[in-house]
């Protein structure tokens, strides 16, 4: 397909298959400060979108959200390395997109430097041109201010531009920025959770994106 110019992704869930790692840490958190346990749906129900939104609901302080999200950034990080992958297929479909032309970033909920090493360890740290995480924003997905960004950084209008995610905060961000999307389906959410978003597009596997792009 023609038309395309930016390829925007997202790296927990459409990248990296980090998803259980993320909810054990979660479990993991809340098991630390002595709060009631919630299930992996709970969790689930908010990826995609950063710590502070996650545990705000569990804190009467911010000094308590803050050793809320150190626990779960310890736990996280000691077993990131060997826990974290790309999904198959998704290296390949990078490089094609970018060997073809297309410029490239990243929109996460991850802090920097988190989503930096995040990309190193599935193999991907020289494919991204931008990389805007939690912090670098002051409003996050499901706010369009994170593609926002990485549009600005690169020098390319939305019209023309595809953020490729596979949750609905991710739909709505990239929606909201004027963005297409592109709903991912290798991930950990069906096509019925996804479908109130209203993607552009529907993504089997990566090569579906690379077979769109005409990459």
């Amino acid at each position: 397909m023609t038309g395309y110019h930016t390829v925007l992704f997202d790296l927990d869930g459409t990248l990296a298959d980090s998803v259980r790692l993320i909810l054990d840490s979660y479990h993991h958190t809340l098991a630390v400060h002595e709060l009631p346990a919630r299930t992996d749906e709970y969790w689930l129900a908010g990826l995609g979108t950063p710590l502070t939104a996650q545990f705000s609901p569990w804190v009467d302080s911010p000094e308590q959200l803050q050793a809320m999200i150190a626990t779960y950034r310890d736990y996280n990080l000691s077993h990131h390395d060997a826990q974290v992958s790309p999904y198959p297929g998704v290296v390949e479909m990078v490089q094609r997109i970018r060997r073809a032309g297309f410029r490239t970033g990243l929109v996460t909920s991850k802090n920097r430097s988190g989503a930096l090493r995040g990309l190193k360890v599935i193999g991907l740290a020289e494919t991204m041109e931008v990389v805007v995480g939690a912090d670098d924003v002051i409003n996050h997905k499901p706010h369009p201010e994170p593609v926002h960004r990485a549009l600005d950084q690169l020098g390319s209008p939305a019209v023309g531009s595809i953020f490729v995610g596979d949750s609905l905060h991710d739909m709505y961000s990239g929606r909201e920025a004027g963005a297409h999307t592109g709903a991912v389906l290798w991930g950990p959410f069906s096509r019925e959770h996804l479908d109130p978003s209203a993607p552009d597009h529907w993504l089997e596997t990566p090569d579906a994106l690379v077979a769109l792009l005409g990459a």
